[in-house]
C-alpha cells in the first residue's frame, strides 16, 4: 500500500513542475466542467470545439509579436475566439446557414490561418506547442491566469445559474429580450475565456477535451444537473491526476494523456449506460 502511495504522491512531492501541472489541471477542471455541461445541455458542443480552434490564429499572432509572453498569447487568443463567435453569430442571422454550420466554416478558416501563420513565421516546435501545449511547462503567471478565469467562471455561474438553466431547458421561456442576450453572450465569453486558459496547458486542439469529455460522461451517468456538474468535475479531476502520472511514468505528452484518460472514462460510461441517464434539465429546478 505504501509503495502505491509513493508511486502516486512521489512525483508531485518531489518535482515543482509536477505540482504546478497538478494545480493548473485541477483549476482548469473546476472552471471548464460547468461550461462543458451547459454546452451539452444547450446543444452547443460544436461551438466549444470550434472556439478551441479559433483561438489558434490569435495566439499565434500574439506569440509572433511578444514571444512566449502570456498577455500577448492570451489576449490574442481571446480576441480571435470572440471574433469568430461574433462572425458566426452574424452569419447565422443574415444567411440561410444555422449557427453550427457557421461555426464550422469560421473555425476551419481560423485553424488553417493559424497553422499557416506559425509555419511561415515560426517553426515546427512553435506549432506543436500551440496545438498541443505542455501542462508540465505551466508557470506561475499561467496559474494566476487559470485561477482568475476559474474564479470569474464560478462567480458568473453562481449569479446566473437559475436563468441559465431556464434558458437551456426552454430557450423560448425568457423570450427574446436583453436577458436572453445576456445569458448567451456571457456564456460565449466564458467559453472563450476557459479555452484560452486551457490552451496554455493543453494546446488549442486538446483544450476542449477537458471541457467536453467529462461533461459527456456525466450526462450518461447522472440524472440531475447538480449531479452532472459534480460528476463532470470528479471525472476531470481524476483524469488530470491519472493523466499526469501516465505522462510522468511513460514519458508521453501530458495534455493528450489527460484527455485520453477522460476519453477512457467516457467509453466506460457508454458501456455501463448504453441508454443514457435521461435528461437533467427539468430536475435542475
Amino acid at each position: 500500500m505504501s509503495a502505491l502511495l509513493d508511486l502516486v504522491i512521489g512525483p508531485f512531492a518531489e518535482f515543482d513542475f509536477m505540482r504546478h501541472a497538478l494545480v493548473g489541471s485541477l483549476a482548469l477542471s473546476l472552471g471548464c466542467t460547468p461550461v462543458g455541461v451547459f454546452l451539452l445541455l444547450r446543444r452547443m458542443s460544436l461551438m466549444g470545439d470550434s472556439l478551441s480552434h479559433a483561438v489558434l490564429p490569435g495566439a499565434a499572432v500574439g506569440y509572433l509579436i511578444g514571444g512566449l509572453s502570456l498577455p500577448w498569447m492570451a489576449g490574442g487568443g481571446m480576441i480571435a475566439g470572440l471574433l469568430v463567435a461574433l462572425l458566426a453569430g452574424l452569419s447565422s442571422r443574415r444567411t440561410r446557414l444555422d449557427e453550427g454550420a457557421s461555426f464550422a466554416g469560421f473555425y476551419l478558416l481560423a485553424l488553417a490561418g493559424g497553422v499557416v501563420i506559425v509555419s511561415k513565421w515560426g517553426n515546427s516546435v512553435d506549432l506543436m506547442n500551440l496545438l498541443f501545449g505542455s501542462v508540465l511547462a505551466v508557470d506561475d503567471p499561467s496559474l494566476i491566469l487559470v485561477a482568475a478565469i476559474t474564479t470569474v467562471t464560478l462567480l458568473w455561474f453562481g449569479w446566473h445559474y437559475r436563468g441559465l438553466v431556464l434558458d437551456s431547458a426552454d430557450p423560448t421561456f425568457l423570450g427574446q429580450g436583453k436577458s436572453v442576450m445576456r445569458y448567451h453572450l456571457g456564456f460565449t465569453v466564458l467559453t472563450v475565456m476557459n479555452l484560452v486558459s486551457g490552451f496554455q496547458a493543453m494546446g488549442t486542439l486538446m483544450a476542449v477535451g477537458l471541457m467536453m469529455l467529462p461533461a459527456a460522461t456525466a450526462r450518461l451517468v447522472s440524472r440531475t444537473l447538480p449531479g452532472m456538474l459534480l460528476t463532470a468535475w470528479l471525472v476531470a479531476s481524476a483524469s488530470s491526476v491519472i493523466g499526469l502520472l501516465i505522462s510522468y511514468y511513460l514519458a508521453c505528452p501530458s495534455g493528450p494523456a489527460i484527455v485520453l484518460t477522460a476519453g477512457v472514462a467516457y467509453l466506460g460510461a457508454l458501456l455501463v449506460s448504453p441508454g443514457g441517464a435521461g435528461t437533467a434539465k427539468a430536475s435542475a429546478l
